[in-house]
Formats: C-alpha cells, structure tokens, sequence
C-alpha cells in the first residue's frame, strides 16, 4: 500500500512535501521491479535537478536504472546511508530508503503529480 501523504510521479518516485522543501525516493513498486538493489549514484549538495529528467542511477542485480526527479528544485541533503547501504531502499523505501531532500525551484509543479489514489490507478493500469 502506498503511503498518503505523499505524492507520485508516473517514473514511480514519490515525494514529501513540506512547505518548499521536499524529500525524494523510490515507490515501493519501483524496488520490486528492479530487485536487490546493490548500488546507487546521487546528486551532489547543491545540484539542481529538473522535473521529469534523471537525477540518480540505481543499479540492482537486474538492471542499471535511472530515476526521475519528481519535482524541480537545489539538493538540499543526501541519504549517505543509502549510498552505503542500498539495501534499504529495498527494505524501507518510503522511511529509511529515502534518497535527496530538495528545496523546490517551484512548488506549483506539485499539482502535475499523481495523488496516491491517481497513482494506484496507474499500477492497476500497468498489471
């Protein structure tokens, strides 16, 4: 089940938001498809990233995967625990999994993301 007080990009990344900042990762939906992950690759602080295109690359034991910036705006912070354990993406990817935190370039693209109801019909329509 997909926590409510986030929103959802259709890339499967989800955000929460709090005022201008925002903290970003990957849906759980998104762990299980690409399984074990054993590598990933962040922004550096202060990197801005733009809605829509990659900011990270994961790797799992499938497949090397990029993941999409669900919102505009300057890294902020890191999870280095993720970098050094990507385990927990895997295990915790709406809590300890997290990736970047963001301050928002502009926080009106939030009304271009998928609700958790919107976004549970989006994987409903891709089963």
């Amino acid at each position: 089940m997909n926590p409510k007080n986030l929103k959802y990009h259709r890339e499967h990344d989800w955000a929460r938001i709090d005022g201008d900042t925002a903290v970003f990762g990957l849906t759980g939906y998104a762990q299980e498809t690409l399984g074990d992950i054993v590598f990933i690759e962040l922004p550096e602080v202060g990197a801005d990233v733009t809605a829509g295109t990659p900011f990270a690359e994961v790797e799992s034991v499938k497949a090397v995967s990029d993941v999409y910036a669900p919102l505009s705006g300057s890294v902020l912070e890191v999870n280095e625990e993720a970098v050094d354990a990507p385990e927990m993406i895997n295990e915790s990817p709406y809590e300890d999994g997290w990736l970047i935190k963001v301050r928002l370039s502009d926080p009106a693209e939030v009304d271009d993301l998928l609700s958790p109801e919107e976004y549970d019909e989006l994987l409903a329509a891709e089963e």
